[in-house]
């Protein structure tokens, strides 16, 4: 591969990051539930499934099920917990030292997507928690 083929190549990698590269201090993450949305098909849906069920394609390779998602508000006195979940998505379950857990920890990749943005990351984190709030199952 020649020069002119290497840069136009490495051009039309980088150009999905390019796009995303705002002023310093903007997220680069609209605060939008729809983007919550497309945060957890890409990141939790293997696990959690489509619908938040928890049956995902990967779920059955998992030793422990995933959590149903839906049903978030309902095992918290009917208020979706937010902070609990924010601070589940960013850094983990502390209770794993207990044993293995088998949800990833986010905090992480979402800086390197964000470019260590901080502000960024808590945006990302905030619509992942407003989608899964607008999904949660009615107390039945």
């Amino acid at each position: 591969m020649n020069i002119r083929e290497t840069v136009l190549v490495s051009a039309l990698v980088l150009m999905p990051w390019a796009s995303r590269v705002q002023d310093k201090g903007t997220p680069a993450v609209p605060a939008d539930v729809a983007s919550g949305k497309l945060t957890y098909k890409d990141y939790c849906a293997a696990c959690h499934g489509a619908d938040g069920r928890g049956h995902g394609p990967a779920a059955s390779a998992l030793k422990t099920p995933p959590t149903n998602l839906r049903t978030l508000a309902i095992r918290h006195d009917g208020k979706f917990p937010e902070e609990y979940v924010s601070r589940l998505v960013r850094s983990g379950d502390p209770i794993s030292a207990h044993g293995s857990s088998d949800m990833p920890v986010w905090g992480p990749v979402f800086s390197m997507l964000e470019n260590g943005d901080e502000l960024g990351v808590r945006q990302r984190i905030k619509n992942l928690c407003s989608y899964l709030a607008s999904i949660q199952d009615k107390k039945t």
